[in-house]
């Protein structure tokens, strides 16, 4: 495979870095220590076209693909992984979901103005009491005539502050558990959705996480996203999405790590020596070294085959379970570089720390990740054909036989 950068996503990397280091770097530490979110970012990011990357032009996208959204993803985290869970929610988890299953109709209405950054989306599948099971969801919805009425709740929701549009999943049967859900999306102003932000967070305080109620919602027939029944289906789609973008900005924290730890390495000095000459520092920041360039290579390569329409699944599970394990072990180690002044907010390895210990929990567990890389190298697990996911850019021919979407 060839990993070399077109210019047109050295451009594109290049604007990103510089974006993100204008606008967020010189802020980020005090943000986080107050843990205020500013939507004001998100706005520019829209206008940036980031929030519509991977959207194809006729949707208001930028048309751009696989690779260049992990480019986007790595050098946002290398600032602060508020900004990656941006792109992974409204993006991953949302606009590419709608991409996929949602009709002409919808992509019009919610896609479009998504991508253009004119309105904001973001995805409800965890509840109190379901995570990685999906299938234990207790949000139920009955039909009602001309719409649905919903009821439950949902927990750890990102943006949920500012979001206009809701991917939401509820049962209409739960003794059939993944094969009873439905995908909806909801409006901010529907009657009976109430939103809240969940505070004291470990990490990520920059970005907002809260909780959504739904007392007795009426959802429009139109708002149901793909058929009755298809709604594990498509939010597994959506969790492999997710899953990349939440893999490649693992390579920028772990970068960010290893850029911290070099420069505190040379600058630092101890019994004489720059403590970059000690041995077991060296040893800590091979591995980071090491570990960058291995989940790089595992992003271009579940990247390119996004690109070329060829199935992932498993290896987009790998490149999400190695590269947020390495980022908090390049995180666990930069902190012990700094020594003691790891251990307070004036550097910020313990951010990255902090930040980095929720994405081995999201997107899949890494328990969950491990089952499923065994059962691939067992023979346990057999992926099923289902729709073959949409390209992100125009121009891209979809290898329909070859590849069917997120499998069960």
């Amino acid at each position: 495979m060839d990993f070399s950068l077109t210019p047109e996503q050295i451009q594109l990397r290049d604007t990103v870095r510089e974006f993100a280091a204008r606008e967020v770097a010189p802020h980020i530490q005090e943000w986080d220590a107050k843990g205020e979110f500013h939507p004001e970012v998100l706005h520019k990011m829209g206008e940036l076209g980031l929030l519509g990357l991977p959207i194809p032009e006729a949707y208001g996208g930028s048309g751009f693909d696989y690779v260049a959204l992990a480019l986007a993803c790595d050098e946002l985290e290398y600032v602060d992984t508020f900004l990656r869970v941006v792109m992974s929610v409204h993006v991953g988890l949302n606009s590419l979901a709608l991409l996929q299953w949602g009709d002409e109709e919808q992509k019009q209405r919610f896609l479009a103005p998504q991508a253009r950054g004119e309105k904001f989306g973001t995805f409800a599948l965890t509840e109190p009491n379901a995570g990685s099971d999906a299938g234990s969801i207790e949000s139920t919805y009955v039909r009602d005539g001309d719409a649905y009425v919903l009821n439950g709740a949902k927990m750890w929701i990102s943006l949920a502050a500012m979001a206009d549009h809701f991917l939401v999943f509820a049962s209409f049967d739960r003794s059939k558990k993944h094969n009873g859900l439905t995908a909806f999306m909801l409006e901010r102003d529907m009657p009976g959705l109430t939103t809240g932000t969940i505070k004291g967070k470990l990490g990520v305080r920059a970005g907002n996480t809260g909780e959504l109620a739904f007392n007795n919602v009426r959802i429009p027939l139109a708002n149901r996203i793909g058929e009755e029944g298809e709604g594990f289906k498509i939010a597994m789609s959506c969790i492999d999405q997710g899953r990349f973008t939440v893999g490649a900005g693992a390579v920028g924290l772990i970068r960010a790590c290893l850029d911290a730890s070099v420069k505190y390495a040379n600058e630092r000095y101890a019994f004489g020596q720059e403590i970059g000459r000690f041995e077991l520092v060296k040893q800590m920041i091979a591995k980071m070294a090491a570990n960058h360039d291995a989940s790089r290579l595992l992003t271009m390569q579940a990247a390119e085959l996004k690109n070329r329409g060829i199935r992932n699944t498993r290896e987009t599970s790998l490149m999400k379970w190695f590269g947020c394990d390495a980022a908090l072990e390049a995180a666990n180690d930069a902190i012990q570089v700094h020594g003691s002044y790891g251990y307070s907010n004036e550097y910020p390895v313990e951010r990255f720390w902090r930040n980095s210990r929720g994405a081995v929990i999201y997107e899949g567990t890494r328990e969950i990740h491990t089952i499923l890389q065994a059962d691939y190298a067992l023979g346990y697990r057999q992926d099923k054909p289902l729709r073959c996911p949409q390209p992100p850019a125009e121009g891209f021919e979809r290898e329909v036989d070859r590849v069917p979407a997120l499998a069960l």
